[in-house]
Order: C-alpha cells, then structure tokens, then sequence
C-alpha cells in the first residue's frame, strides 16, 4: 500500500491546523485501497486501542485503578472487610514471651477514633491508605484521632549526629516529624507539623528506596491494570457494534458524496447492539469482507482471566475468595483446598497487617508496663472455622497440663508454662507418683515413718498404717 503525503497547511488559529488534499478523491481512495479492499478513515484494525494511562501516584491510583477496574476495587474490598473485623487489647509479656490479653480505658481512643467512628472504620481507613499509597498516617489531637492524607504528608528527616555530609538513609537518620499540608504542595494553606509520637505510621511493605516509607502494592501492577482494562474496553466496543468483527466493505463510489451515502446507510443499519446479527444487503458492485479475530479466537476469557490472577496474586488475596472464574474451577472449592487457602490469607496476610497496626498504633497510647499492643482476633467471623483446630489444640494441652500435675509439677506453674510456651516456668511440688507421696514414704517392704505418722508398703503402694 502506498501512501501519499499530505499538503500541511499553515494553521489558521493558533493552537489549530488546517489538514487539506492536494490529490482528487478517487487518487485519496486509491491510496487506501489493498488487494482490492477500501479500508476506512482513519485505518482500523483488530484489536487496536489506546490504553488509558495510570499515574503511578496517589490520586493515580485512586482513579486509574481503584474507581476504574473491578478486580482492583475486589482485592482491596476483601483485605478491607477482614483486616477491619479485628480489634486491640494489651498482651501481657512474661519473660519475652507473650502472655494474657487485658483492657484498660487507654484503649477506648481506638474503640472511637473520631465521633460515631468505631474500630472497624480506623482500620478501613488504614489499609485503603496503605494499598493506594502504601502509607497510612493517624494523628492523635487530645482525645480523637485523625486520618491525614497520605499524599499531603511528608516525612521530615534530620541527621542525629548533625553530620555536615549527611545524606537521608545513613545510618544516623532519623524522622523528626511529619509535615502535612492541605490541599498538596503547591497549596496555599499553611502547614501542619507533628512530632513522631503524635502520628501512627502504618506501612506493611517498606519501599527498598525510601527510608521510612511504605510502597503500594499496586504500584508494579500499573501495567497489568492497563491491559486488563484494554481488555475490557474491547469487550465493550466489540458489543457496541453489533458484536461482529471488522468489516472491510468495497464500494461502488466514485464521488466523495457518493461515498459519504454508502457509509451512512451501512451504519444506520448496521451499526450497534439494536442491529446486531442483521442481514447485510448490498447493491451491485459493493462487497463486504470480514476480517480479524471474534471474541472465541482470541480467547478472551483466558487472556483476561491470567491478568486477574496476577492482579490478585499481588494482593495476596486468593482468587477462590474473590469468586473470580480463575478462581471457581476445578477442587478449589473442595471444603479441605477452600480451608487451606482461607488459612494462608489469615496466617500470611491477616496477622502480618494486624500486627503491623498494633506496632503502629502503640505509639498514640501510654506505655503499660510489661505489656504490648496486639490484635485480639476471638470475635472475627471469618476465623470461626478454625473453632475444631482450637478445641483439639485445647484439649491436647489440657492432657499435657493432667500429665505435669500428676508428675508432681505445680498446677499455677504448669498453666503458666502451658499457655506461654515457656517450660522454664515450671516448678516442682517434690512429690512423685499419683498419690504424689513424698519419697520419703516409699521403701520396699520396710515400715517407715512421715511426720510421725507410720507407714507401710503393700502390694498396692504405700499408705499410712491404719491405727489399732
């Protein structure tokens, strides 16, 4: 195909320019006519498109893929409805190794945040902040808290040795505070600043090239987004016109209105969903060639289908959860492979975010001594499955407890060792056997005498002597 360049005129309005011909209409049609086809102005092929461009920062995200793709909105709507079902209690720390759960009224700042706020909704807000900027800031102001937007809050980082070389990252960097300014950088509202123990920094996956920043995990995904919704794009122009494949028509015109009349009644008749499937009737001369790929040869379920499982793979979420068709097929849902996988979400992701808030949050709150922040996860719906392994686990440490007491160890000890994992904590009693007689009182065949009480040994063990 051979084309011709175009006069290019001078622009009549500045910004504008003026695209004329300066071959007659039947040469402009020659040019675009091969192996006897016309092709359409501007040329069209299958499949072609322009993908929409994500910005890879905050408010690129949140429009780009958040508001813009369904698999992305699924992925942060599951980690949002199960992160946000926990809840925080003080952990009890003995010996370095984590004891009972308790309360205290400090606790009632993350019980309501703000007015009418609850739990749930401060954890909501910190994992959505997290996903899309991988940064979640909550600032204590007195008795509530506050969510700054992560794209308006800035880390200030000072050198602690006050080195004249000193370059963010080193060694003896440290965070000074946190600079948030409403409206963004170029605002002209003034700056807020606050000081490192009055913000809450949530960042579950640090950014290898900032210190003291989170990243999103979406950020290595802005292509995969891209060409799932090109995907969805196709879909969607492939149904509005009329569900067919790219038609190549040759037409019988030798004038420029002769040409405009075809193509107008073909897309009056033919064009869109309400005409889809439509007999084509052409008169003598014109010729309709379809050409390029329909929905089943490009297999378009399997090319969109990948890209919603590496979308989900990203988020750690299982495709099983999200309901996607990847995700249906097969044992999947097979009650054994679904409850291995509903483990892997919590044991993975779940608590590895909740105790990254619990860290995050215990900056806002006064230090208890011997005690943690940490999640309490007893009342989550989602873990009510694991209800038969706990009761099996409670009742092989129930045995373990009978067994120690009964080898002589002293039951507060035992329920303490038990329950923290940690054995040191045992103490003995210095009585053996299930009588737990002292040792004193064991001979064989041999009249003894404990605390002046006698004693004899039969054949059932040693008993204090009945007196006459």
């Amino acid at each position: 195909m051979k084309l011709v360049p175009w006069r290019r005129a001078e622009p009549a309005v500045e910004g504008e320019r003026d695209l004329s011909f300066a071959l007659p209409f039947q040469d402009w049609i020659d040019q675009f006519t091969y192996n006897g086809n016309v092709y359409p102005l501007p040329i069209q092929q299958t499949l072609i498109g322009r993908n929409e461009e994500i910005g890879g920062d905050y408010s690129g995200l949140v429009q780009g893929a958040y508001r813009a793709n369904g698999v992305v909105f699924a992925c942060m709507a599951a980690r949002m409805l199960h992160f946000a079902q926990a809840r925080f209690q003080f952990q009890q720390m003995r010996n370095g190794k984590p004891g009972d759960l308790f309360g205290t009224p400090d606790l009632g700042i993350l019980e309501t945040p703000w007015p009418n706020g609850t739990t749930a909704d401060l954890l909501a807000r910190m994992i959505q902040d997290a996903d899309l900027a991988g940064n979640s800031y909550i600032v204590r102001q007195g008795n509530r808290l506050a969510r700054l937007r992560p794209d308006w809050t800035n880390i200030l980082l000072v050198c602690a040795t006050n080195r004249e070389d000193w370059v963010p990252g080193d060694p003896d960097t440290e965070v000074a505070g946190y600079v948030y300014k409403p409206g963004g950088l170029r605002s002209s509202v003034p700056e807020m600043r606050f000081l490192p123990e009055q913000v809450a920094h949530f960042a579950p996956y640090p950014d290898p090239q900032a210190i003291y920043r989170g990243m999103s995990w979406l950020t290595p995904l802005i292509r995969e987004i891209q060409a799932d919704q090109a995907m969805t794009a196709h879909r969607l122009k492939f149904m509005e016109n009329g569900a067919t494949v790219n038609m190549v028509v040759k037409l019988p015109a030798d004038t420029l209105d002769k040409f405009n009349a075809w193509v107008s009644r073909l897309e009056e008749g033919h064009k869109g969903l309400a005409n889809a499937y439509r007999t084509m009737y052409l008169g003598q001369g014109a010729d309709a060639t379809a050409v390029g790929a329909n929905m089943e040869q490009i297999d378009f379920k399997a090319v969109q289908g990948a890209g919603e499982v590496r979308i989900a793979t990203a988020a750690r979420v299982p495709p099983t959860l999200l309901g996607i068709s990847e995700g249906l097929q097969g044992s999947t849902l097979n009650a054994g492979n679904y409850q291995i996988v509903i483990r892997r979400f919590t044991d993975e992701v779940l608590r590895y975010l909740w105790m990254q808030a619990a860290g995050a949050l215990a900056t806002l709150l006064p230090a208890q001594g011997g005690a943690r922040l940490w999640y309490d996860d007893c009342d989550i719906a989602f873990l009510k499955e694991d209800v038969k392994d706990a009761a099996e686990i409670a009742s092989t440490e129930a045995q373990t407890i009978h067994t120690l007491i009964s080898a002589g160890f002293e039951p507060d000890s035992v329920v303490a060792a038990i329950s923290s994992g940690d054995w040191s904590l045992l103490a003995h009693s210095g009585l053996y056997s299930v009588q737990l007689q002292p040792a004193a009182a064991i001979s064989e065949g041999k009249g003894a005498v404990v605390q002046g009480v006698p004693v004899q040994a039969n054949g059932n063990g040693s008993k204090p002597a009945v007196p006459a």
